[in-house]
């Protein structure tokens, strides 16, 4: 029994480690902070959706109109979610406050933030950084429909289809 348990300590130790890191959140290590958090915003997809044209002329939006919102709602069966201006956002948040926000969220569909949720402290810092880099910039973005509303102005159609 001493041998059989002595072989499976090595997979046991394994499997425990592998359970412990998968614990911790994902974390981007090294270079300056204000670099680290532009990398993570462009690579995390934010412009995709808080950046109005984005999808059209990616990386070709000036600095100066990025993370601003969009005012294309998404519709679905939660109703329609607009993405909020994310300059606005953060200029009214210390970086503690974006990351308590940032933990507790749970915006409607299409926003990911499971995936935010998923990042290190030290990474959702540099991405403050980076946005808060940018000094606040437009306005607002239309409040979220209940889903017995129609948009009025332009939308994604997100709904399944059978």
């Amino acid at each position: 029994m001493t041998a059989r348990l002595l072989r499976a300590l090595p997979a046991l130790v394994f499997a425990l480690a592998g359970h412990a890191a998968a614990a911790q959140p994902f974390a981007v290590t090294g270079g300056p902070q204000l670099a680290t958090g532009e990398y993570l915003v462009a690579i995390g997809g934010c412009n995709d959706c808080h950046t109005e044209g984005w999808n059209r002329a990616p990386g070709q939006i000036p600095p100066a109109q990025r993370l601003t919102g969009s005012r294309i709602g998404w519709h679905g069966p939660w109703g329609t979610s607009y993405a909020i201006n994310l300059r606005l956002l953060v200029s009214r948040l210390t970086p503690d406050q974006w990351i308590a926000y940032i933990a507790t969220m749970h915006p409607k569909p299409p926003m990911p933030w499971f995936n935010m949720q998923s990042m290190s402290p030290t990474d959702l810092a540099a991405m403050y950084v980076y946005i808060q880099s940018l000094g606040p910039a437009g306005a607002p973005m239309p409040v979220d429909l209940p889903p017995d509303q129609t948009p009025t102005g332009r939308y994604v159609e997100a709904a399944p289809k059978p």
